[in-house]
């Protein structure tokens, strides 16, 4: 569990620095405090293969994907923003937030590769752990209003047949 302990606080450390410096957003980190399910959601993913593989989340609402939006656009107005500026933001945020954690993780993890960023737009989302995966969630509060979930799903390969995550 050591471990699984490390990887969350490596991904919440990634996560406030992402936000601190790219986005301009206060974060902190909250127990059970996920998006609603039931809302209009988006969840952008991003995958990694090597000595370790899965994938890192993030889902939050459309208003707080928006939020994050206009403020990594520097926008004044939500209204402004297309819906092309906030999925690409998504993305754009899972492709740095994982970026931040690859580096945390060079000098234990040398051969980490990541995919592109992919995001939906739904509701009811989720990821599943498959068979050997773990999970490292941080559940935070964005500049005190809104809600997103960050999650490091993973497995450590050369244990199989080294299928994707």
């Amino acid at each position: 569990m050591t471990a699984l302990l490390a990887l969350k606080d490596t991904l919440l450390d990634s996560v406030k620095e992402v936000f601190e410096s790219m986005v301009f957003m206060s974060l902190s980190e909250v127990e059970g405090q996920a998006p609603d399910a039931g809302d209009l959601a988006l969840l952008g993913t991003i995958t990694f293969t090597g000595s370790l593989e899965g994938c890192l989340t993030i889902c939050c609402g459309q208003r707080c994907a928006q939020t994050i939006a206009a403020n990594m656009l520097c926008m004044e107005s939500l209204d402004e923003l297309a819906d092309e500026d906030t999925v690409d933001a998504i993305g754009e945020i899972a492709n740095m937030v994982m970026g931040s954690v690859k580096t945390r993780l060079q000098d234990e993890i040398t051969d980490i590769t990541i995919s592109i960023p992919s995001v939906v737009q739904g509701r009811h989302l989720s990821n599943r752990l498959s068979e050997g995966m773990v999970q490292a969630v941080v559940n935070a509060t964005l500049a005190d209003e809104h809600h997103a979930s960050f999650s490091l799903l993973h497995r450590e390969s050369g244990t199989g047949s080294g299928g994707n995550g």
